[in-house]
């Protein structure tokens, strides 16, 4: 019997048989990340607004080449008075473009009458989800009209400068015992703007946010502004903790209000961060 026969008998593993361990250690790791990235709920998308100043081919343009395929789609892409046609027309376009367009808005809903309107809306469009900004007094209405309907309705938090809904504890506070198909979309830059920590929130009324407008902030004050991923005060990897650790299922989608004539690179380096992150 060979001396290397007689070390693997015994238990020693050797040079090579470390080289051997060392490679199902690495495999086993890379399998746990891989493991990990799918059993994600959440995924990565874009808000419309951040291409307010953009036609929708030079929008799927930019998507394409970050390789994001959610959109929560704006009225300026597809108004509200789009036909069956128009509607149809604009899904084969983001089709073709690998893109889904998930929820629409933001829209304000200033009057019951509007707040149908835009439920009309989603409805013609095929989606689930509206984005929204409406009023405090309508608030038993939108519980109806969403218990009714079965869509969702987010209302967004736009920060200290909003004097109706500024962070994410003042819409929870308001719409708790109302339909669970109420919830918010969550700013969290706004979020932390109005000094709030969007972490914490996010833990906290998670059950009731249905979509997410990713940012970073420059700092936790109302001169705060939104900056790359990576560059502002919310800790991200922290963030994306939570969102794992509280099982977020909705979409994460960019909303960049910086360079907004010119938004494509802060984007992509946004979106890059992001996945670092994830898969690190």
């Amino acid at each position: 019997m060979n001396t290397r026969r007689v070390f693997l008998q015994k238990g020693f593993l050797g040079i090579s048989g470390i080289a051997l361990a060392s490679t199902f250690q690495l495999k086993a790791q890379a399998a746990t990340l891989v493991k990990k990235k799918k059993e994600d709920g959440f995924h990565l998308g874009v808000a419309g607004y951040s291409f307010v100043n953009f036609k929708l081919d030079e929008s799927l343009s930019m998507m394409k080449r970050m390789d994001i395929k959610y959109l929560c789609i704006k009225d300026f892409h597809l108004p509200f008075t789009s036909t069956a046609t128009e509607i149809t027309n604009f899904h084969e376009k983001l089709k073709q473009s690998g893109v889904t367009g998930y929820a629409v808005g933001p829209i304000y809903t200033k009057s019951t009458k509007a707040i149908d309107d835009a439920f009309d809306y989603a409805k013609r469009v095929g989606v689930n989800l509206i984005i929204g900004i409406p009023n405090k007094e309508d608030l038993q209405y939108l519980s109806n009209k969403t218990k009714e309907t079965g869509i969702k309705f987010g209302i967004h938090n736009h920060g200290p400068e909003d004097k109706l809904y500024p962070n994410a504890t003042v819409i929870f506070n308001l719409i708790k015992d109302l339909d669970e198909n109420i919830g918010m979309c969550f700013d969290m830059g706004h979020d932390t703007r109005d000094a709030q920590d969007a972490i914490m929130d996010l833990k906290k009324y998670h059950k009731r946010i249905f979509d997410i407008h990713l940012k970073n902030v420059t700092s936790a004050t109302a001169d705060g502004t939104t900056c790359e991923l990576g560059r502002g005060v919310i800790d991200i990897p922290l963030f994306i903790q939570a969102l794992r650790k509280v099982n977020y299922t909705g979409k994460c989608s960019l909303e960049h209000e910086k360079d907004m004539e010119d938004p494509l690179a802060g984007m992509a380096e946004s979106a890059g961060y992001f996945r670092g992150v994830t898969a690190s």
